[in-house]
């Protein structure tokens, strides 16, 4: 059983337990543990019921029921709560600013068992009626309901890419007389995925699809002869938008040795998979101007990562030698600031404590870097929520936005770049606030934005965290024109989150990003200058 089946069953156990107003202590441990491993985002695979139980805040009953998920596939307390539930009020607690509570209201007040009948209600102007629910809760509703059925069938990219290269992988191997690859959306690494393809030349021996039938994915499978393959290849890796600029009509079919050589023969650098969305790839491509894209090697450190000073679950040092572990030569430590209650955001008195820890580790260890950083939060009028004295003793300062995001263009633009201003933000935050498949994120007028950093030396966080990957790559290359350095920033809460360095990495390559403007991959002495600015 997968980790993230493991943790939807510890999420919807609470919700359904709340729903039929259960005991609160019981939902809070569900809830509290499915909460605990997703933040962690534990890996269950091998793991016995006492190192399950040995996770601070996980106790005894808890580590049995998620045994019990590991070992049966099953919980006994799951299944008896889905059988007294009316199915179409499990999907109604999937539904954003829906909690228990509330869909129990709607069932037992309206009668309302089902995410059609809500979305009717909603239109038939029914939920004004009900206590706590207002025209503004209706609209909400009605407008996350919209937004799920629009995002029903739809994959990030990083839930996927792992079982999908297993899949490859055991098809490979079990028939080595294919060639198989993924095209597609995956193969351009798209942030989001509602297509999955996978390209299969040669001869077929037997019923792939039923090797693969473990992998819960729709998987358009495509078959072609294997001296086509090359060719079908970057027919089907590319956009119609792309291959139209490539003029990939005019290209003889026949049989290509790869992907390069098609490229070459229609007299063309070549073009990676990530760029072939039909931008300005070609262009370049035609007067060989492509630049040497970024990787994940060229990064010399990770911006932008918590600790157990505020929300992160692991601890400064742990952070700092994971970091080093990796290979990287610095950490920054960017803990919430004290605006941020809800995680446990920074007193100024846990700031000087925080900072003379980290003082006392770098005197320890001359060869890797702890940098004094802080999220500042963006507050209402666009300042920072810490006095000029307070910033000025970080070594740098990621300003974001996370309260009050429901703006127009207008003023979320003018918010951020009265923070921009300010002398002591060094970075600019996951600039929209958006969550993929989940928040679209404020509007921003995006070239007003950029153009402030550019005015006033600031770098733009590209939030490597796969739900959000923000900013959004397609504004790169305007941040390149404009002399914008891109900070591929983890934003890590514990020490797996570093590793989505990687997915930072994927799409920033989409943006055209090359090393020198990567502000990460500056070495130690080139960032402390870019910060000092």
């Amino acid at each position: 059983m997968r980790s993230e089946d493991i943790i939807y069953s510890l999420e919807i156990t609470a919700k359904l337990l709340e729903l039929h107003n259960e005991n609160p202590f019981k939902i809070k441990a569900y809830s509290n543990a499915a909460y605990k491993f997703s933040k962690l985002r534990f890996d269950f695979e091998g793991k016995t019921q006492s190192e399950i139980q040995s996770i601070e805040g996980i106790g005894k009953g808890i580590s049995e029921k998620v045994f019990e998920l590991m070992s049966t596939g099953k919980l006994k307390e799951l299944s008896e709560l889905i059988e007294k539930t009316p199915s179409g009020l499990i999907e109604m607690l999937g539904v954003k600013s829906l909690g228990p509570k509330k869909v129990r209201q709607l069932w037992q007040e309206l009668q309302i068992e089902s995410v059609g009948e809500l979305l009717y209600a909603c239109s038939e102007n029914r939920l004004t009626s009900l206590k706590g629910f207002g025209e503004k809760t209706q609209l909400q509703i009605k407008q996350n309901i919209e937004f799920k059925i629009a995002n029903n069938n739809k994959f990030h990219f990083a839930s996927i890419e792992k079982p999908l290269n297993e899949v490859v992988q055991m098809l490979s191997i079990q028939n080595p007389q294919l060639k198989i690859s993924l095209v597609g959306q995956v193969a351009r690494k798209c942030e989001i995925i509602d297509n999955i393809e996978l390209l299969i030349g040669g001869k077929i021996l037997i019923d792939l699809k039923q090797q693969a039938e473990s992998l819960p994915l729709p998987i358009n499978y495509i078959f072609c002869e294997e001296k086509d393959f090359y060719y079908k290849l970057v027919e089907l890796t590319s956009t119609s938008e792309h291959l139209q600029k490539i003029k990939f009509s005019t290209l003889t079919k026949r049989e290509y040795s790869n992907s390069e050589e098609i490229y070459s023969s229609l007299g063309l650098q070549y073009i990676v998979p990530e760029l072939r969305e039909g931008f300005a790839e070609v262009e370049l491509a035609k007067e060989n101007k492509l630049p040497e894209l970024i990787k994940v090697e060229d990064l010399k450190g990770a911006l932008h990562n918590h600790t157990t000073y505020s929300d992160g679950a692991n601890t400064l040092k742990e952070m700092a030698n994971y970091c080093k572990s990796l290979g990287y030569e610095y950490l920054g430590i960017c803990d919430h600031s004290k605006t941020a209650f809800y995680a446990q955001g920074l007193s100024i008195e846990r700031v000087l404590e925080q900072q003379q820890e980290i003082d006392q580790l770098n005197s320890q260890d001359q060869s890797f870097k702890i940098l004094k950083g802080i999220e500042s939060d963006i507050l209402n009028d666009g300042s920072l929520d810490y006095s000029d004295d307070i910033l000025k003793s970080f070594d740098f300062v990621v300003a974001s936005i996370h309260s009050n995001l429901k703006m127009n263009e207008e003023k979320a633009t003018e918010r951020l770049i009265k923070a921009i201003e300010n002398p002591y933000t060094n970075i600019l935050g996951h600039p929209t606030g958006r969550l993929l498949l989940a928040r679209t994120g404020y509007p921003i007028n995006h070239k007003k934005v950029i153009d402030a950093c550019s005015a006033n030396k600031v770098s733009i966080e590209l939030n490597a965290h796969p739900y959000r990957l923000d900013i959004d790559w397609r504004w790169i290359p305007y941040c390149l024109e404009k002399g914008v350095k891109i900070s591929i920033n983890p934003d890590a809460h514990h020490l797996l989150g570093l590793h989505d360095m990687y997915y930072g990495v994927c799409v920033a390559r989409k943006g055209l990003l090359d090393k020198a403007n990567c502000l990460n991959s500056f070495s130690l002495n080139d960032l402390n200058l870019f910060f000092n600015k």
